[in-house]
């Protein structure tokens, strides 16, 4: 059974079964949405999860005034 639903991007409809790069409709649609996380227009609410450093391997940060 074939379950239609729109694409994120573009809004055609779709299929989730068979379909190699669901939930898009194309290739092209998936790197649209892509370049848009990756331009900082999407993104998940939430604190910054900082640059994934130990804090004692971080550089200091000259604008804290707690140092």
């Amino acid at each position: 059974m074939r379950r239609p639903m729109l694409c994120p991007t573009c809004r055609k409809e779709t299929t989730w079964e068979g379909n190699r790069y669901r939930p898009f409709c194309s290739e092209r649609c998936a790197t649209l949405d892509l370049g848009r996380w990756a331009d900082g227009k999407h993104a998940i609410a939430g604190e910054p999860a900082g640059d994934g450093m130990p804090p004692e391997h971080q550089e200091p940060d000259p604008h804290d005034s707690k140092q």
